[in-house]
C-alpha cells in the first residue's frame, strides 16, 4: 500500500536499541547463512552467542535526528523505508485501537519500535541483523533493521515492494497483540515442529498483518492515510511471506526440508493465514490453535 501525500508522520514513534533480558519471539531471517540458521531455530540469544555477546550500539540519537527531519509526509513515507516503517507503526496503531476492544474487549497498549543497524541491545539481550525483525514481549518492543529487507532480495529473491515491507511490520505487532491476549506463550510451550505451538503462534501472527491489511486499505480515518491495495501490492506481500516458509528456508539453506524443525510455518501456510486474515476481516478467523488443518484456514469453519 502507498500512503497518502496528505498523511502527518510522527518520528518521534519509532527509536533505537535498548535494553533489559528475555525471550524473543518471531527472529530468523537475514544476515549470513550460517547466523540465519541458528536465529531461526534457536533465537537471537544463539545468535548473540556466536557473535561474542557484545550488542555494541544500537541506532544512534544522529539517526534518530535525520528520521526527525526527514519522515514528515506521506509522500517521505513511500519514498523512504525507514519513513515508512514509521508511517506503518502509525497504521498498525490506528487499526488495533479500534479493532481490538471491539473485538476482544481487550485495550490495545502501543508496543514501542526500535529501528537499529547492525546491532543493538534488547529487552530480550543482544541482538544482530542476522536475527531479522522480532518482538521482544520482555520490553513489548518490535526491533527492526530496515537492511533486512535487501537481504530477503538478494538472498531469497523476494520480490520486494512497500506492502511486502509493510507486512513485516505488521507481522511483528501480530506477536505484540498475542503478547496481550496470552497466546505468545505458546512458541515457548512448543517450540519447533509442523504442528507445534510456535508454527501455530507465527501463523496467527500472519493472520493478524492480514486483519491490518483488510482493516487499513483505503482508510482515511486517521492521521496515516492508505491508499487501496492493489492486486500488484498485494501479490509482493504474499511473495513475501512465501520466502519466509521454514521450507523454502531449509530448502535454500540446507538443501533439504526437515519440518520437525519447523518453527514458522511453511511458505503454503503463511500466505494462506495471510489471506484468511485480509479476505475476513475477522479475528475469530485466525484461531490457529483450534484449527484441526493448518494447510487450510477454512477449516476452521467446518
Amino acid at each position: 500500500m502507498t500512503f497518502s501525500n496528505d498523511s502527518q508522520l510522527d518520528p518521534g514513534r519509532v527509536g533505537g536499541g535498548r535494553g533489559r533480558r528475555g525471550a524473543a519471539i518471531g527472529g530468523g531471517v537475514g544476515g549470513t547463512l550460517l547466523l540465519l540458521v541458528v536465529a531461526l531455530i534457536f533465537g537471537p540469544d544463539a545468535v548473540d552467542t556466536l557473535t561474542g555477546g557484545d550488542p555494541g550500539p544500537g541506532a544512534g540519537t544522529t539517526a534518530e535526528q535525520e528520521r526527525e527531519q526527514r519522515c514528515r509526509s506521506g509522500e517521505d513515507a513511500n519514498r523512504y523505508t525507514d519513513c515508512r516503517m514509521i508511517a506503518t507503526a502509525q497504521s498498525l496503531d490506528q487499526f488495533w485501537d479500534e479493532y481490538l476492544p471491539r473485538t476482544t474487549g481487550e485495550a490495545y497498549v502501543l508496543p514501542d519500535v526500535f529501528l537499529f543497524e547492525e546491532r543493538t541491545n534488547t529487552g530480550c539481550g543482544a541482538a544482530s541483523s542476522a536475527v531479522g525483525p522480532f518482538y521482544c514481549p520482555a520490553d513489548r518492543s518490535v526491533y527492526l533493521d530496515v537492511g533486512f529487507f535487501d537481504e530477503l532480495q538478494r538472498q531469497f529473491g523476494a520480490e520486494g515492494g512497500p506492502l511486502a515491507e509493510e507486512y513485516v511490520l505488521a507481522h511483528e505487532f501480530g506477536h505484540h497483540i498475542q503478547h496481550q491476549l496470552g497466546t505468545l506463550g505458546y512458541a515457548q510451550q512448543d517450540p519447533q515442529g509442523p504442528e507445534s505451538g510456535a508454527v501455530r503462534v507465527e501463523l496467527q501472527a500472519d493472520c493478524f498483518a492480514g486483519l491490518w491489511a483488510n482493516g487499513a486499505s483505503g482508510d482515511t480515518s486517521g492521521a496515516v492515510q492508505l491508499d487501496e491495495i492493489t492486486p500488484a501490492q498485494l501479490a509482493q506481500a504474499l511473495d513475501a511471506a512465501e520466502v519466509i516458509g521454514d521450507d523454502r528456508i531449509q530448502e535454500t539453506m540446507q538443501g533439504r526440508v526437515s519440518p520437525e524443525a519447523f518453527t514458522h510455518g511453511t511458505s503454503a501456510q503463511r500466505q494462506a493465514w495471510f489471506t484468511a486474515g485480509y479476505e475476513t476481516g475477522d479475528i475469530a478467523r485466525c484461531d490457529t490453535f483450534d484449527a484441526p488443518d493448518l494447510d487450510d484456514p477454512a477449516s476452521l469453519a467446518r
